[in-house]
């Protein structure tokens, strides 16, 4: 599994069993070692380190991934998009979504949080393999471990079903997702302030004079979604206001899906004065709908976002949004799991969220 050549001896590699007799503890311990398990103290670790160094020791990869039965390999779970956001979504998910045909790319922020993502396996050595899985199916989880195609998997809020995180539990499979608290569950999970960030959206809004914003959402059911509307009616409560039900809508986080939902906000309240979109891309959709009837940005309207994607800071005019790094988020998500991977150790991380002023408000 593991071989190194000396100097002067290359026909007779070292093996762990050597290592393990010049130190002085088990081959196990070795092993352990040399794959930085905590279960080792330091002191052992580096002492195993220094002489498997000085003897010029080579880990075989692939010997160690088939004896830990591991393939290096984190699966990041997907549905297939559309413009109105992913087909297929049954009653029981966490998102709400009528499909429609035509495939997109999918959310901007989701592409920001996968560079992260690939960025933080590969510092660890893994690979990050995307795969595309159906909402009413959950054979996936045990084929890929099965076929140790994968190690664990990463999944986001918006794309799984409970039937998908029931089976990983079912499984104990290693996994974390995005944008869920699992406090309660036996996964890990990374998410954004998104009371806070909804809260601190409207409330800029409001600090600026406006009092008839309207609120558009994603999926209704996501946890996301509904944290951000809590913090934009809490705002809205706190300067005595009642939220206005014909200024809230909920869509998809894309172009069609906003551009829908901004019209028909426009059809029913003519008073809106300003707009909080739940991601940058419906936010600068949602301007563009606004210019095309004819208002302002922000004169007559203003606008803010959610995510900060590198875009926002690149429009006309440059986008207001609350801030949540997607490479960040993608760095956490890998460091997360890895940690799960390595140790079984389970984490929730909050990540917090920033309002950044541009001139759409």
């Amino acid at each position: 599994m593991m071989t190194a050549r000396r100097q002067g001896a290359p026909e007779k590699p070292l093996t762990m069993t050597d290592i393990a007799r010049l130190t002085g503890v088990s081959k196990a311990t070795v092993s352990r070692a040399l794959n930085d398990s905590p279960l080792v103290s330091a002191r052992t670790r580096e002492r195993i380190r220094e002489v498997a160094s000085a003897n010029r020791f080579e880990i075989n990869a692939t010997a160690r991934s088939l004896s830990r039965r591991q393939s290096n390999v984190v699966a990041l779970a997907t549905y297939a998009y559309g413009p109105a956001g992913p087909p297929q979504l049954g009653p029981e998910t966490a998102s709400q979504v009528t499909a429609t045909a035509g495939e997109k790319l999918p959310d901007a922020f989701v592409l920001e949080l996968t560079s992260g993502l690939i960025a933080g396996l590969h510092r660890h050595g893994y690979d990050l393999l995307v795969i595309q899985i159906d909402a009413t199916d959950t054979s996936w989880v045990g084929r890929y471990l099965d076929s140790q195609r994968a190690d664990g998997f990463v999944l986001l809020s918006a794309h799984c079903t409970n039937g998908h995180l029931e089976a990983i539990e079912r499984r104990g499979a290693a996994s974390v997702v995005w944008g869920l608290d699992s406090s309660s569950r036996s996964f890990s999970s990374v998410t954004g302030d998104s009371f806070a960030g909804g809260r601190l959206a409207t409330r800029h809004l409001l600090q600026n004079g406006r009092r008839h914003i309207a609120f558009i959402g994603g999926p209704e059911r996501e946890q996301e979604v509904s944290d951000r509307y809590r913090g934009y009616a809490a705002a809205l409560a706190a300067a005595g206001i009642p939220v206005d039900e014909a200024l809230v809508t909920y869509g998809w986080y894309s172009r069609e899906s906003a551009t829908a939902r901004m019209l028909d906000l426009l059809g029913r309240s003519g008073e809106l004065d300003a707009v909080f979109a739940c991601s940058d891309v419906m936010a600068l959709a949602a301007i563009d709908v606004l210019r095309a009837a004819g208002r302002r940005v922000p004169e007559d309207v203003a606008v803010v976002g959610y995510d900060d994607i590198a875009l926002a800071a690149h429009t006309d005019p440059p986008l207001t949004t609350v801030r949540q790094s997607g490479p960040l988020a993608g760095r956490l998500l890998a460091e997360s799991l890895i940690t799960q991977l390595r140790t079984g150790a389970i984490g929730h991380v909050s990540m917090p969220a920033e309002l950044i002023v541009r001139r759409s408000a």
